[in-house]
């Protein structure tokens, strides 16, 4: 029984009413059982239906408070003239993408500094995400932690983001970018294709006969070696449907990663679906039902995307995920987003910001191109007569992006696919694909393992389509940059000599994009055998075909660094033996043969 002594008197429960801020739930015990003993009976009914939202109301009003900001840190707080420890950072394949398309290493490779972090965090700050390339932390704090964080000397600069509401309260919108799409379960049958094609395509024969995809598959690139990252809202029971057991079987997807929501399983029956979709158009492959464009590449899956509500910082979560996927080797990004407005309206982007160089997003995009990755993104499905925002989104509008729109499967212009040009002008889209009845895998009402096949409209599918293709394209010709295979791409496309801000360059054919690269480059083969391998003392290379006249040859280190080279002039030659290998330090090397147009590699490892 309750001792009513240990109460206090009327004036002190107003005061604990008033004051409490949630920060000892224990309190609402008391108050509840000060009402059950003290309120007098008539009125302890009301008393007790409105405590719940007494509680929501003190609880929001404490949250209100809070607003997000982006910090500037001065700098990665590490002697700059030190060498770079990059394998502590970046993958054996991300540095190789690196030494492939030769591009240099710097400071926005090395994380933020955790010192800094954690000063901040002992401020009272709540870390919500963190940006390498920016060298920038977004937190969530009140006023009081704040002007404690404007003293620490490792801040330059702080910006005001706003408040993130939908935080909590419940969610009742939708992502502007995916409340055009439709997505319905496929009615029009499937009739075998009598094709001698290495995949019956099923429902997707369209969508890849239109791109002239099949050529490339028939000739074996599916995919192989190449890693695509799909930044999407989820990938809700992709680890259970039947399209993707192929991709299960062989160890096809390489990891999860969830930026919006650390922690969650991005499988999860409460994530969004989109995400699923978008990767069923690269990975499924059920013969006879649906293969999708790239069925033997690798794959990350990472959630930036919060499907139920739209904030700026999603941007900021968009561009960590696409560093963690610069981190782990991804060749490709798959990016079915876009960003224009948002809950909050102060955060709302205008036509004017969509000049690449502006939103958040879009500078990530870029920086992910410098990176050597290729980046596909979705245009945007605002193009209707009717939309207040026709034009494409962020980061489609990035310079290197490879902006895809849409089409119906006779090739005409989709009505919903957004438009360019950019705001300075640029052309977008870049190209486009079949993003009306697109064939699809979407999860089952009721979670099963089948799923539905389905037709999908929107960008959102065109973009994986294109992306998986692109894929196949890069793995046959491995010695090209990311821009170079978007640039063939676009001049071997339905519209190469009279581009527009509808499709672009129209639709890509991949089989004249081949042919296109096979004239212009003297070797396609990437293959340089070395032998032994692993190797103590003497090496041999052996060519694929012969190599005539003067090669370079270097060696080069995790952290980039040239360990060993040599020039000659050999005549024709079919191997090449390196019989001082021996001085190299234990380790991991990539070697690397360049002559004239010609460009071999391989990995190697020195006991």
């Amino acid at each position: 029984m309750v001792n009513q002594s240990t109460f206090p008197d009327d004036h002190a429960f107003s005061l604990i009413v008033f004051h409490v801020i949630l920060a000892d739930f224990k309190l609402w015990n008391l108050i509840h059982d000060y009402i059950c003993i003290k309120i007098h009976p008539k009125m302890k009914r009301i008393f007790l239906l409105l405590m719940p939202l007494i509680f929501i109301t003190s609880l929001f009003a404490q949250q209100s408070g809070l607003e997000m900001y982006a910090l500037q840190l001065k700098d990665k707080g590490n002697n700059k003239a030190v060498e770079i420890n990059l394998s502590a950072y970046l993958t054996e394949k991300s540095v190789e993408r690196r030494l492939k398309q030769k591009i240099p290493f710097d400071q926005s490779d090395i994380p933020v500094n955790e010192q800094y972090v954690k000063q901040i965090s002992e401020c009272g700050a709540r870390i919500l995400t963190r940006s390498r390339w920016f060298n920038t932390l977004i937190v969530e704090a009140n006023t009081v932690t704040m002007d404690k964080i404007r003293t620490l000397l490792c801040i330059s600069n702080i910006q005001l983001l706003g408040s993130n509401t939908k935080q909590y309260i419940p969610a009742t919108s939708e992502k502007p970018f995916f409340e055009t799409e439709t997505v319905n379960p496929w009615k029009n049958g499937i009739t075998k294709m009598a094709t001698v094609d290495a995949y019956n395509y099923g429902a997707a024969y369209n969508q890849i006969n239109q791109l002239k995809g099949q050529f490339l598959h028939n000739m074996g690139y599916s995919g192989q070696g190449m890693t695509i990252a799909v930044i999407d809202a989820g990938f809700n029971s992709a680890d259970i449907l039947t399209c993707f057991d192929s991709l299960r079987a062989h160890h096809q997807i390489l990891g999860t990663h969830d930026f919006a929501q650390a922690g969650n399983n991005v499988y999860d029956t409460t994530m969004s679906s989109h995400g699923t979709m978008v990767l069923s158009c690269m990975g499924a492959n059920i013969s006879g039902q649906m293969i999708g464009t790239a069925p033997k590449a690798d794959y990350w899956l990472l959630r930036s995307e919060v499907a139920e509500s739209e904030s700026i910082i999603e941007e900021y979560y968009w561009v960590s995920a696409a560093e963690f996927a610069d981190s782990v080797g991804a060749d490709l990004i798959n990016s079915s987003l876009g960003y224009t407005t948002f809950d909050n309206h102060a955060t709302d982007h205008t036509y004017a910001d969509m000049n690449g160089k502006t939103t958040v997003v879009s500078i990530g995009a870029e920086k992910a191109a410098q990176k050597g990755i290729l980046v596909v993104n979705s245009a945007g499905n605002g193009g209707s007569a009717t939309s207040t925002w026709k034009y494409i989104g962020a980061p489609a509008d990035g310079d290197s992006v490879f902006t895809i729109g849409a089409v119906d499967a006779s090739g005409k212009r989709a009505s919903f696919s957004s438009v360019g040009p950019t705001y300075d002008r640029r052309i977008k889209p870049t190209v486009a694909a079949q993003g009306v009845g697109s064939a699809i895998f979407a999860p089952a009402a009721v979670s099963n393992s089948n799923g539905i096949l389905s037709n999908g409209n929107g960008t959102s599918f065109s973009s994986p389509i294109i992306c998986g293709m692109t894929a196949c394209l890069w793995q046959a010709m491995p010695t090209q940059n990311n821009m170079q295979i978007i640039e063939t791409i676009k001049v071997t496309a339905s519209q190469a000599s009279h581009p527009d801000s509808l499709l672009g360059w129209g639709i890509p054919d991949y089989s004249l994009a081949f042919l296109n690269l096979s004239v212009n480059t003297l070797a396609t083969d990437k293959t340089l055998v070395a032998y032994p391998n692993p190797v103590t003392n003497k090496l041999t290379l052996g060519f694929p075909v012969p190599v005539h006249g003067i090669y370079n040859l270097e060696i080069f280190n995790l952290q980039g660094r040239v360990v060993y080279a040599r020039q000659r002039d050999e005549g024709s030659i079919r191997s090449i033996q390196i019989n001082d290998i021996g001085i190299i330090s234990p380790g991991i090397y990539f070697i690397k043969v360049v002559n004239g147009k010609m460009l071999y590699t391989v990995k190697i490892i020195k006991m």
